[in-house]
């Protein structure tokens, strides 16, 4: 996104934990550590100071993962300015609160920097945004003129930008796109095929939709770039760090003379420890349970990850559940039914 914004004319000062980060993006121009052999323009310049890096910002983004925004913004809240949209990027939902990224800025920012927050979501390769190609994406805010400030911020010929005024609808889809990769990529490891990934999706939606619905989203929002389109981005390609895991996943639980792939197989613990939806699968089974929502596909990748349950059986169970209707009609509108 600092390349993307970058290329605007836009002066960007990126704060990075990791030093060597910082030293790579301000003397080779490249985040070797992340984002290797995708050159950064010159207009980025690197930072480990918080304070520096929010200095004079007219727009702030926020891109941590979920698991550390709230102790992220009890160590540098008083830096940031209120004035100015603040953007977060975050996909999951923190395991503790079974809070999302922007449910958890409201609790943990002051009550004036509340009017200028947004998210954005949709399907987003970083490589892809980083290389400069065609990307759309929703920006979602409460209000819907900031939401518009940083959609003319951002969106380029190659970057399209919606808005919209669902912040938690586009930001469970982002969270439960990424658990249900894995449940994709685990079928596609084991060669289960196009039909079972496209089932897995489809069904994956109804899921979706259940639980935006039920924390008080729109149904509408599962139709958009933050819902079907993030979805089957990361439910069909390699370059989902889920999907990859789901893939290894399958490939480790075949003898050695079977698998296609020994390389993904090794590099299971590496995907494991960074993929979002490993411990999203424990939050979403959380708050599913809480909400009483019936989400059986993320109830199987959060019984593989956390109780162990062998990942054919689970992916096999699924197809043993009881046959029903696919939608549930009720006053005159349909539903997607819990299974």
């Amino acid at each position: 996104m600092a390349n993307h914004v970058a290329s605007k004319g836009i002066f960007v000062s990126l704060w990075a934990r990791e030093e060597e980060v910082v030293q790579s993006i301000n003397s080779k121009h490249e985040n070797s550590t992340f984002l290797a052999g995708v050159p950064l323009s010159e207009k980025i310049v690197a930072t480990g100071s918080v304070a520096e890096a929010v200095s004079e910002a007219e727009l702030l983004f926020l891109i941590i993962p979920t698991p550390f925004i709230a102790k992220w913004l009890e160590q540098n809240q008083p830096m940031l300015p209120w004035q100015v949209p603040l953007v977060c990027f975050s996909k999951g939902i923190e395991q503790q609160s079974l809070r999302t990224p922007y449910e958890i800025l409201v609790d943990e920012l002051p009550g004036k920097y509340h009017a200028k927050l947004a998210v954005v979501s949709g399907p987003s390769f970083a490589k892809e945004i980083g290389v400069g190609l065609p990307t759309s994406v929703t920006c979602a805010a409460q209000d819907i003129e900031v939401a518009k400030q940083i959609q003319l911020a951002l969106a380029t010929r190659n970057f399209r930008v919606y808005t919209a005024a669902d912040v938690i609808g586009a930001e469970l889809c982002g969270a439960l796109k990424n658990v249900l990769a894995i449940a994709c990529g685990a079928s596609d490891g084991f060669g289960f095929g196009a039909n079972a990934r496209a089932a897995l999706i489809t069904r994956g939606l109804a899921e979706m939709t259940r639980l935006v619905v039920k924390k008080g989203g729109k149904a509408s929002t599962i139709t958009g770039l933050a819902g079907v389109g993030d979805l089957v981005l990361t439910c069909s390609s390699s370059l989902s760090r889920n999907y990859s895991v789901g893939q290894a996943m399958a490939a480790r639980s075949l003898p050695e003379d079977k698998r296609k792939d020994q390389k993904q197989s090794n590099n299971f613990n590496r995907d494991l420890a960074v993929a979002e939806g490993v411990k999203t699968s424990l939050a979403v089974h959380l708050l599913a349970e809480k909400l009483g929502v019936e989400m059986p596909i993320c109830e199987a990748v959060y019984e593989v990850i956390h109780k162990g349950i062998d990942i054919k059986t689970a992916l096999r169970k699924l197809q043993d559940r009881p046959l029903r209707a696919e939608h549930d009609e009720y006053q005159g509108t349909w539903v997607w039914s819990a299974l």
